[in-house]
């Protein structure tokens, strides 16, 4: 079987708060004999580089540094790496279109990096236009987060979308033999049956894809019945999609339900595009 990823891209700026990504990320790459590629995004733009070029140049010596600590990492584990240092206005801007060029199939990046004026929020402003943004599918990674080793838990809906969620979730298990639980949340008892249709649904897709997976049917507000549930079966990677539900920033790119999962989860959180 094929990887479900083949051009992983890490988006670090290498500081305390990307090493659950890096780690997630050289750890694919090692287990699946895969090039890793990175990009380290800065911050700059023309008019700061000439009122300032000093400063200018001690971001360039620590993107360096950052860089070579990359470099010596992927050469202790035996990692092919590819890693680019990609100056803009917007950090986002420039691991999107990283991204984009590289033809990547996945990106991997932190949770939130230090908090700020936005702290309220659930996971960082550049990381959430990441994902929003994103060409293919994004993994969010926490500070402590790990290599999925335990199982997978796929969170489908009734949008078509949930096709994909699924097939990309059944992929994953195949390829790592983990345990696959197939979750759609019913938000009240009246939508309960409905709920049961479309876990059915998608179990039984997963089973064309010649993946077992258990189903399982909760009631309750979504992003608290998913946590539940991954803490419950046991995962360690959650799949979902994403949809916009509201006009917050973080919100109107990833959902509401998305950002809390992502926010709140100790896991790895995998983003799959509509």
């Amino acid at each position: 079987m094929n990887h479900p990823f083949e051009r992983i891209l890490l988006a670090t700026e290498h500081t305390e708060f990307d090493s659950g990504s890096e780690r997630v990320a050289f750890e694919m790459a090692r287990r699946c004999g895969l090039p890793l590629m990175a990009v380290l995004p800065v911050v700059s733009n023309p008019e700061f580089e000439i009122a300032a070029p000093q400063l200018a140049a001690r971001n360039d010596r620590e993107a360096a540094s950052k860089v070579d600590a990359l470099r010596n990492t992927a050469m202790q584990l035996g990692v092919q790496l590819d890693i680019q240092v990609r100056h803009g206005e917007e950090r986002y801007r420039e691991i999107v279109n990283e991204a984009r060029e590289k033809q990547a199939d996945l990106i991997i990046t932190r949770r939130r990096g230090k908090r700020s004026f936005m702290a309220k929020l659930l996971i960082g402003e550049m990381v959430s236009k990441v994902a929003g943004h994103a060409p293919c599918s994004v993994l969010l990674v926490p500070r402590n987060g790990t290599m999925w080793s335990n199982g997978v838990l796929a969170a489908v809906d009734d949008s078509e979308h949930s096709r994909r969620i699924t097939s990309m979730a059944a992929a994953i298990a195949k390829e790592c033999a983990l345990p696959l639980t197939i979750l759609s949340v019913a938000e009240t008892t009246a939508l309960h049956e409905k709920a049961e249709m479309v876990a059915s649904r998608y179990t039984g897709m997963a089973a064309g894809l010649n993946v077992v997976a258990r189903q399982l049917v909760l009631t309750g507000r979504p992003h608290e019945q998913i946590l539940a549930a991954g803490k419950s079966a046991g995962a360690d990677l959650i799949v979902m999609g994403q949809r916009g539900e509201s006009n917050a920033v973080v919100r109107m790119l990833l959902g509401s339900t998305m950002q809390k999962v992502v926010g709140m989860a100790d896991q790895p959180v995998l983003v799959v595009p509509a």
